[in-house]
């Protein structure tokens, strides 16, 4: 039985993540710096912090697989993002490979973010090979720890596999998908036109989905590498609208002028809380019906979640 090491394991990710796993037959090594999401005769949980080297590494041992969850928004990090979870994530992420390394474990799989791309200045779909060049705090953030990954495993037998996700949500938690279409300064929902332009999500069961994926790859096959692990198309403002209006009993939507709130924008290089709120709803490109092409990732999985299904 494969014995793998999860941490940010209390977060809503990790959590979805070690059940699927104890479902799956696989006994968990779980942690994160708060109490245990449940209970599992195959799970062992590890209440400590990150930074606890001695605790962490002593966890680790006897485990052949890292999911490393940790240091992610809608896991641990919270929306405002500033220098200290930046100097946090980075403090850990290089030991944290370095002792899987060394540990010899097959596996390494890190959640990434799609805010480590540069702005698309077309609209053919962002693949993995489009540049990277994050303008957010958690963009840079994610990007090092990729970095950090490659660098540990240079010389390595053990695979590392990059998780560039887009905002995660499910049927109960849609605060990623409602930020889209919601002014919180003036609580109120608001639709440019028709809504007829839609945002990348993933939904947290095609990430899980795309996890087993990759444990279960046959030996022969080298699933190395970067995948953008996003819902195949993208969910359009007026759908997001119509579940807002069913859970939230919402009957009024305001119908605003996409070159009015275009015009209120910063310039020179955007504003504060652009970098730094992981849900900064940029309406410079709420129209552009940016894609993340996920073609690789099926390979690996289905990708059968979307809004509609989703549990």
């Amino acid at each position: 039985m494969r014995k793998i090491f999860v941490t940010g394991a209390a977060g809503m990710i990790g959590s979805a993540v070690c059940e699927m796993l104890l479902s799956k037959g696989y006994s968990v090594v779980a942690t994160d710096n708060q109490p245990a999401p449940f209970e599992h005769p195959e799970m062992t949980y590890v209440k400590a912090d990150l930074t606890d080297k001695v605790r962490i590494s002593d966890a680790m041992k006897g485990c052949d697989t890292l999911i490393h969850l940790a240091c992610t928004c809608d896991n641990d990090f919270p929306d405002v993002l500033s220098s200290d979870e930046e100097k946090y994530s980075s403090a850990v992420d290089k030991y944290l490979f370095k002792t899987a390394d060394s540990l010899h474990y097959k596996d390494i799989l890190l959640l990434s973010t799609y805010q480590v791309y540069a702005q698309p200045k077309t609209r053919e779909p962002v693949r993995e090979s489009a540049p990277e060049k994050p303008t957010t705090i958690y963009g840079k953030i994610k990007l090092e720890s990729e970095r950090a990954l490659e660098s540990a495993l240079k010389r390595s037998d053990t695979k590392g596999v990059i998780m560039r996700i887009c905002p995660i949500y499910t049927k109960e938690f849609f605060i990623n998908l409602k930020s889209k279409v919601y002014d919180f300064k003036d609580e109120c929902v608001f639709l440019y036109g028709y809504g007829d332009y839609g945002y990348s999500f993933t939904c947290l069961y095609n990430l899980t989905d795309f996890i087993y994926g990759i444990l279960t790859c046959k030996p022969e096959i080298n699933y190395t590498g970067l995948y953008n692990v996003v819902d195949t198309k993208p969910t359009m403002a007026k759908d997001i609208v119509e579940r807002l209006k069913e859970d939230m009993n919402i009957s009024i939507v305001m119908q605003r002028s996409y070159g009015s709130d275009n015009i209120k924008i910063p310039l020179f290089g955007g504003s504060k809380e652009q970098k730094t709120n992981y849900r900064y709803n940029d309406v410079s490109i709420a129209c552009s019906n940016i894609s993340y092409d996920n073609t690789r990732a099926q390979r690996i999985s289905t990708f059968r979640w979307k809004m509609s299904n989703t549990k």
